[in-house]
């Protein structure tokens, strides 16, 4: 076969084995980069060997590398670095450093390497995380504005930022030991200058040029631009004694501020994803599964020591950094991995021989084993700190890390409005509550969200707004009404349960993250529970229903019987498990959903108790007036008046014991005016029995302000 042609049929080899594994990997949610290592082992050298032309696949691969680090650079954000520039800037650069410095002394003492320049190696490259693989994990955790993860991603954008410094030093550590220090610095300087020179065509030259491209409104013309920018760049630092992907990292760089970055990136990522899985399948291809299958447990071992290392280095970094307990120690999970860029790292130190054969290897399966484990350790967060939660002495140490950080001197904190979270749902209750000018109380544990609190001159609490000392600040006792609008379902639980721990007549209304949240909030003890996207179908429904010819009455009862039924509806997965009504308690929701609830009381903590519920009045009266309205609790009732006459002796005695069970069972007729004192603004409501305490509702309208 002709070597030209033999070149084509092993590239389409090796993307069609890691579109294959890709593909499973994703179907087994693990990250799909090691899919791309296992398509790599399979056709690879060590597994069928059906590649021929390695080296030509390999220098290909090559530029996957410079295409993930031009489109890294592309992406980096001075502005998202701002917003966490403390715990980003001082604890990024003290994790690798500190990770560096560990892992040299460590590896040298117990003989893994055979000189401290190994060691310092080995040590950055266990230092980064993995960008890709925690990014994704946040958003499908709906973590990426949390507090958490803001940390997370500061921190991962300043390793982006080490990364192009440690592949420009990198060179300079091939050198002899007496003169490696001189030629280390010889690199910085080179970079130094380098960067000097990038920054200043990165403002003159680059987006006039960009600009004139773009007005050709050509879009194969504006891609060949771009990439040919990449690559003089990169050639440039290689002739400069530094790495190709320093050079695409810089010109990322150059290109992340000018007004095209978004429409660059938008046409390099297709061409970055393919030469990534190329190369990240030719790093699979030096892998020989055998040698890891023979030290698997070395490499499980290795996969330990990585991740709980880098966890007690992270941790108390964050807390240093004046972070709730909690914050730090998701984030030193979530930071425990190492990331993908080690390949680059690690290919790049055994070209140069910096690390052997045999713990090149070792590397590749500890990251790769990491990188799987990842998406776990994360969603399993909630579920450790539950755990952590049981063990008193670790309880009391949470709880005491989590004081409050700042408290705002205009706080007001008597008959207010307690709001948790200040994302974008909260930002729209406190402009709501002060467009009235009701006494609000924020708290927030996310920087940026809190310089917006001071710069509006808005009441605040630095902290977590799950911690017991934090709400006992808020002084929720006083409180009116809170409102937890935060996208965390633990903290939101915990919020909850400890808010009404401390005052057990406090009107709540919760924002659930998740469709099982919304039995969980209401069995803890809120008010009312409210599912942004349940909500959304719902107004979206409403106008379609009402352009359609409905009446306004027949909407307002759908809409009703579904915010009645907790969203039933729209949860099918639930809905077929709501039983019909069997006596005067099975129309509540505790009945219907797990026959569990939670009786308050002021003198002990709240417990869970099986049967009937003890509603007060009003609220027993509230509950059977919304749930009256639903549609299996109509047709019990239309089934109820269609009696044989012979059976209506039975009928009756039935209903007697019904009606002396419950004498708030309202008539079909007070249910409508219910309803339609529902459709209106409430103008005065009954304050709840055992407590001066009112809800949300009460405090809107009867504010003298």
């Amino acid at each position: 076969m002709q070597e030209d042609f033999r070149l084509i049929v092993d590239l389409v080899t090796v993307l069609a084995a890691a579109s294959i594994g890709g593909l499973v990997a994703a179907k087994l949610r693990l990250p799909v980069i090691i899919g791309y290592l296992l398509g790599g082992i399979v056709v690879g050298p060590t597994g069928m060997g059906l590649i021929k032309e390695l080296i030509q696949v390999e220098t290909l691969a090559q530029f996957g590398v410079a295409f993930l680090l031009f489109a890294l650079g592309v992406e980096f954000s001075l502005g998202e670095l701002k917003k966490v520039q403390a715990i980003a800037l001082g604890g990024g650069s003290l994790q690798i450093a500190s990770t560096i410095g560990i892992t040299a002394i460590a590896s040298t003492a117990f003989g893994m390497v055979t000189s401290p320049v190994q060691g310092i190696f080995l040590g950055a490259i266990l230092s980064l995380s993995s960008t890709a693989v925690v990014l994704r994990s946040l958003m499908e955790n709906d973590e990426t504005d949390s507090a958490q993860g803001q940390v997370m991603l500061g921190i991962l954008i300043v390793q982006d930022l080490a990364l192009g410094l440690m592949l420009a030093v990198l060179p300079a550590l091939d050198q002899p030991a007496d003169v490696v220090a001189i030629a280390v610095a010889k690199a910085v300087l080179v970079t130094a200058l380098f960067a000097g020179a990038a920054i200043a065509v990165g403002i003159w030259l680059i987006p006039p040029l960009l600009r004139m491209v773009a007005r050709t409104e050509s879009r194969e013309l504006f891609l060949l631009s771009v990439i040919a920018l990449c690559l003089v760049i990169a050639l440039t630092t290689e002739h400069l004694g530094l790495s190709i992907e320093m050079g695409a990292f810089v010109a990322g760089l150059m290109i992340s501020e000018v007004e095209y970055a978004d429409q660059t990136l938008d046409y390099v990522e297709p061409l970055r994803d393919v030469f990534a899985t190329l190369f990240f399948a030719a790093i699979g291809m030096l892998i020989d599964p055998l040698f890891l299958w023979e030290n698997k447990g070395l490499i499980m071992g290795l996969v330990g020591i990585a991740m709980l290392g880098k966890f007690l280095i992270v941790t108390p970094l964050v807390v240093l950094f004046r972070y709730p307990a909690r914050v730090a120690i998701a984030a030193g999970l979530g930071l425990a991995q190492i990331g993908e860029f080690s390949f680059v790292l690690a290919s790049e130190g055994q070209k140069l021989g910096l690390v052997s054969r045999q713990l090149y290897l070792l590397i590749l399966g500890t990251t790769a084993v990491t990188l799987i484990l990842t998406p776990f350790l994360l969603q399993a967060t909630p579920i450790v700190f539950d755990l952590l939660e049981k063990i008193p002495f670790m309880r009391a140490w949470l709880n005491k890390l989590d004081i409050p950080q700042e408290i705002s001197p205009s706080a007001v904190l008597e008959e207010h409005v307690v709001v948790c979270g200040y994302g974008k749902v909260g930002q729209n209750i406190v402009g709501l509550l002060q467009a009235r000018r009701y006494p609000i109380l924020v708290i927030e544990q996310s920087e940026t969200k809190l310089q917006m609190l001071r710069d509006q001159s808005i009441p605040y609490i630095y902290g977590n707004c799950s911690s017991p000392l934090i709400l006992e600040k808020a002084d929720v006792h006083h409180a009116r009404s809170m409102v937890v609008s935060i996208g965390d379902a633990m903290n939101t639980r915990l919020c909850v349960q400890r808010a009404l721990s401390l005052a057990s007549e406090l009107d709540i209304v919760a924002m659930a993250a998740e469709d099982g949240d919304i039995d969980s909030l209401y069995q803890l003890g809120a008010a009312e529970v409210v599912h942004p996207e349940f909500e959304a179908s719902l107004e979206l429904s409403t106008h379609l229903l009402l352009k359609m010819g409905e009446s306004d009455q027949a909407v307002l009862n759908e809409i009703n019987s579904v915010r009645s039924g907790r969203y039933a509806d729209f949860r099918p997965d639930i809905a077929c498990h709501l039983p019909a009504p069997m006596g005067p308690y099975s129309l509540l929701p505790e009945a219907n959903e797990s026959n569990l609830l939670i009786t308050k009381n002021k003198q002990k903590k709240k417990k869970l108790k099986l049967g009937k519920p003890e509603l007060s009045g009003d609220r027993r009266k509230n509950t059977t007036d919304r749930l009256e309205s639903m549609p299996w609790a109509k047709q019990d009732q239309q089934k109820s008046r269609q009696v044989d006459p012979n059976s209506q002796p039975e009928h009756k005695k039935n209903q007697g014991k019904l009606n002396q069970a419950s004498s708030l069972q309202p008539t079909q007729k007070s249910t409508q005016a219910a309803q339609a004192k529902r459709s209106q603004p409430t103008k005065q409501l009954q304050p709840k029995p055992g407590g001066s305490k009112s809800n949300l509702a009460e405090f809107e309208s009867s504010s003298t302000h």
